[in-house]
């Protein structure tokens, strides 16, 4: 350790595709907040942050030269876990996105690390943990 108190996520990078479809993904169903878009015509760039709660955000990029890669678990960052409060919560979210034609990875559950949960994946495939 280097002696630094009080670090926190400052925030997660996604690269896309679907910039847009994205930001609306995650201000509608996670209560996000986006900020306005930020262009880099020269690098062919376009990025949005959202934020949740005021303090962690997403940067959600799109560049010209990056591409979609294949579907699937992969090596890397494997997903991302948003707290919803009660078993409920996590039911009614998860019926929410699946009659909005989302897809549903894993049905609402109590894992053996104590959480309940369900995995939803989002416009680009990547998976979204809804636990309480």
């Amino acid at each position: 350790s280097c002696g630094i108190m009080g670090i926190t996520v400052a925030h997660i990078a996604l690269w896309t595709n679907r910039l847009e479809e994205l930001r609306d993904f995650y201000v509608r169903y996670f209560d996000g907040e986006s900020g306005p878009v930020y262009r880099n015509p020269a690098k062919g760039f376009e990025s949005f942050f959202v934020r949740f709660d005021g303090v962690v955000a997403l940067e959600l990029m799109r560049r010209t030269d990056i591409r979609d890669s294949d579907e699937g678990e992969h090596t890397g960052f494997c997903h991302v876990a948003f707290g919803v409060g009660s078993r409920e919560a996590v039911c009614s979210l998860t019926e929410r996105l699946r009659r909005d034609g989302y897809r549903i990875a894993g049905e609402p559950r109590q894992t053996g690390d104590g959480y309940f949960e369900s995995v939803v994946c989002d416009p680009d495939g990547n998976r979204i943990e809804i636990v309480a």
